[in-house]
């Protein structure tokens, strides 16, 4: 049997885990630009660079949060329309777009197999998440980068600090203005008993009584003023842990848009991160089979 001078199987493995180095994700959570303490006023550009803006026929209709290089964290309703979508990356201004802007094209959709949404009756649905792979990997930037996923052990509370972004309506009569600039707005969290009982106050007939499920979190303000809006859906809720930013929720619905006793409701991404991660596993990968490659033949295998 041939052998390999030991220098060629230090360089082969050293080979080996630099290409693990090139493939793998930038440090999530982390944004160039840190956000300001504002609140329902436009953010600052590279502020959230996980955001993604999902249009269709040329339209804005929802948003996403980037998780990894080939995955985006949506809500399922977002796909209930079977139009071509396109996704937007590093988006900032829709109306003025800049050489930031990354254009990705979907591969497939993958909603939570136990979506029971119907259409536009998505009120109160459980199972509002949806990964959407793009086409192919998109590369990092300042302005693109991944958002942390927490792992299902992960406490977000209400003294968390918990912002909400997303190019949606200003409220429920009037859309976002040209040049339509990417919105932030800071978000107390509210348990989930507390919720309920606002959303029973005077329920609506399509969402009956303690609509707020276990996989949903809700978010915002009692009082009213201040709320996600339409065009939102989809977006990110992220929560600031251990100075990284987690993404805690998916805007999901709500009752009309930052009306008293009515805060919106987000899919929890922390009910579901076995599954998303999961999914996001459950794909082939070149890497075992080239690291095989290359030590069998640094031991003289080949």
């Amino acid at each position: 049997m041939k052998t390999v001078p030991s220098c060629l199987v230090v360089w082969l493995l050293q080979l080996t885990m630099l290409q693990g180095a090139v493939s793998s994700e930038a440090d999530c959570g982390l944004p160039v630009i840190s956000p300001r303490i504002v609140g329902g006023e436009p953010a600052n550009d590279g502020e959230w660079p996980w955001q993604v803006s999902i249009y269709e026929n040329g339209m804005h209709v929802c948003g996403g949060s980037l998780i990894a290089s080939e995955w985006v964290l949506s809500a399922a309703h977002c796909f209930q329309n079977t139009g071509e979508k396109d996704l937007l990356l590093g988006a900032y201004q829709l109306s003025n777009p800049s050489p930031n802007l990354k254009i990705s094209q979907i591969q497939e959709v993958i909603p939570y197999p136990g979506y029971n949404g119907d259409g536009d009756d998505y009120k109160g649905s459980t199972g509002d998440i949806a990964l959407v792979k793009l086409a192919s990997p998109v590369n990092f930037t300042d302005y693109i980068l991944p958002v942390c996923l927490p792992d299902a052990s992960t406490q977000i509370t209400r003294d968390s600090d918990c912002w909400v972004t997303g190019w949606g309506q200003i409220n429920e009569n009037d859309g976002l203005g040209s040049p339509k600039t990417l919105q932030e707005l800071k978000v107390p969290i509210i348990e989930r008993d507390p919720c309920n009982k606002f959303f029973n106050m005077n329920p609506e007939e399509d969402v009956g009584t303690d609509p707020i499920k276990q996989d949903m979190i809700c978010a915002g303000y009692p009082e009213g003023g201040k709320d996600s809006c339409f065009g939102d859906s989809g977006g990110p809720l992220v929560c600031k842990l251990n100075e990284i930013w987690n993404l805690a929720g998916v805007v999901s619905w709500g009752d009309g848009c930052a009306r008293i006793n009515r805060t919106g409701v987000y899919t929890s991404v922390i009910y579901y991160a076995n599954w998303i991660k999961a999914t996001m596993n459950d794909g082939p990968t070149n890497t075992p089979t080239m690291t095989f490659l290359l030590i069998s033949l640094a031991v003289g295998l080949l």
